[in-house]
């Protein structure tokens, strides 16, 4: 008979390990913003979702299943919430890399091109959308259809909600870049889109 610990950690959520070191992305996010940004906010978001859904529905369900149930229910918004921020947060860890930057593989690069023109900008679009989202958010890019566009969404909100599918996503929620530039939040957003930005990543998510 299996114990009651492993019990509980079938149905609950567990926060995904990083795909590199916490002092991997340094310099541009350091380990010190990694160890609150994942070990205390992401952590905290998976955490109180397991807890919001006990004895609901939502029991048992895949994250983006509970996050298009949830999505525009006012009686939802906290499992809504909690369950966008963690799927959002693992995606962001995947969205970046170590010494990344440089150029899309060629599939990508096309699709890039078609959509629009240019891989620069793209990355204006990008660079755009992080700084203009008012307050807490996140900038995408996304298919949506046969079509790249780049998307902002506020607070917890993803292109998941919207029938789009996200390749690569930058959080500009302040926890994201405060303790490395404070109220810089261009400089931040640059960075990481020169050095930092997984290209690889939204390469796989076109499939």
């Amino acid at each position: 008979m299996e114990s009651n610990d492993k019990i509980k950690s079938v149905s609950e959520f567990v926060l995904p390990a990083l795909p590199y070191a916490d002092n991997a992305l340094d310099p541009v996010i350091s380990a010190n913003t990694i160890s609150f940004h994942y070990g205390k906010h992401h952590k905290a978001y998976v955490d109180n979702l397991n807890k919001l859904i006990v004895g609901t529905e939502f029991v048992g369900l895949p994250l983006e299943k509970i996050i298009t149930e949830a999505a525009g229910k006012a009686d939802k918004a906290a499992i809504f919430n909690n369950a966008s921020q963690a799927w959002n947060h693992t995606f962001y860890w995947s969205s970046l890399t170590p010494k990344g930057g440089g150029q899309p593989s060629a599939v990508l690069k096309k699709k890039i091109e078609a959509s629009f023109v240019t891989l620069d900008a793209c990355k204006k679009e990008l660079v755009t959308a992080a700084t203009t989202q008012f307050g807490s958010g996140w900038a995408w890019l996304v298919l949506d259809g046969d079509k790249l566009k780049v998307v902002k969404t506020g607070n917890a909100d993803s292109p998941l909600t919207k029938g789009m599918k996200p390749l690569l996503t930058i959080d500009v929620w302040e926890h994201a870049y405060y303790l490395d530039y404070q109220n810089r939040r261009v400089d931040y957003v640059n960075a990481v889109i020169d050095k930092l930005i997984n290209w690889s990543f939204a390469a796989d998510n076109l499939d």
